[in-house]
């Protein structure tokens, strides 16, 4: 169920080699109790109860940083309405991950994180806001950071092949490419390498959709379609999945 983040399992093993490297993740409980409440934060994670999985994970400090910031990440996205509370989630998310970066900045997913809670909180403001505040700037150097460190980080490829073609989109092809170093071809070339890792990948169909229509329109709409079917019959492992396909169904009865 993390083939798409290459989060690994928090195990004692784990633990003791994450506390070698990093000292400073320590956290304040007895590591044993550490171990069962990260891991019960991502049990309530894959079975939907986001709030919940926050709540314990965010308690950890740096050591729940990554369960928490998923976690919140996706309530922020997909059950909260509206967008102050999201802002707050996404920002939330983002600090934590910064804190994570600062103690062990060779773990791919405290970029990773930061990089999906500013990406999302940049789609909710304007572009020029999100260019005046240094969010693109941030996001970029965030996913480029996740894919040195894991370069078959999947998630990470898809995230960046949306951030090209969103910036093709709404800034042109020229201005994207001379300001931004975005194109047409790097994000779709994130998407395809991203198949290659999760083929039966929801989000990895949707957001490439999303992406094909975003920069071809109308000529390339059946293509767009097409994934978007596919996605609506790939299969679901957890909650997050399961939401990712009901969007695909929505978009394909509709």
């Amino acid at each position: 169920m993390h083939a798409g983040d290459g989060e690994p399992f928090p195990d004692q093993a784990w633990l003791a080699a994450a506390l070698r490297a990093h000292p400073a993740l320590a956290p304040e409980v007895d590591p044993a109790k550490a171990v069962a409440e990260l891991q019960a934060a991502w049990r309530a994670y894959h079975a939907g109860d986001f709030r919940t999985a926050t709540d314990i994970a965010a308690k950890l400090g740096p050591l729940g940083a990554n369960a928490a910031n998923k976690s919140a990440n996706i309530h922020a996205t997909y059950e909260v309405t509206d967008t102050r509370p999201q802002q707050e989630l996404w920002l939330d998310s983002s600090q934590r991950a910064q804190a994570l970066q600062r103690i062990a900045p060779d773990f791919p997913n405290a970029w990773y994180f930061d990089a999906q809670a500013l990406g999302r909180y940049g789609q909710s403001i304007t572009v020029a806001r999100a260019l005046a505040e240094g969010i693109v700037s941030r996001v970029r150097s965030a996913l480029e950071r996740t894919l040195a460190l894991d370069p078959d980080h999947a998630e990470a490829h898809i995230a960046y092949g949306a951030f090209h073609a969103a910036l093709v989109a709404k800034l042109g092809p020229t201005v994207a490419r001379v300001t931004h170093a975005a194109s047409a071809e790097a994000a779709l070339a994130h998407f395809r390498h991203a198949l290659r890792r999760l083929p039966y990948s929801a989000i990895a169909h949707i957001e490439y959709a999303n992406a094909i229509a975003q920069l071809f329109g109308r000529r390339r709409l059946a293509e767009a379609r097409a994934l978007y079917r596919e996605a609506a019959g790939c299969p679901a492992e957890d909650a997050m999945e399961a939401l990712d396909v009901a969007v695909a169904r929505a978009e394909v009865d509709g």
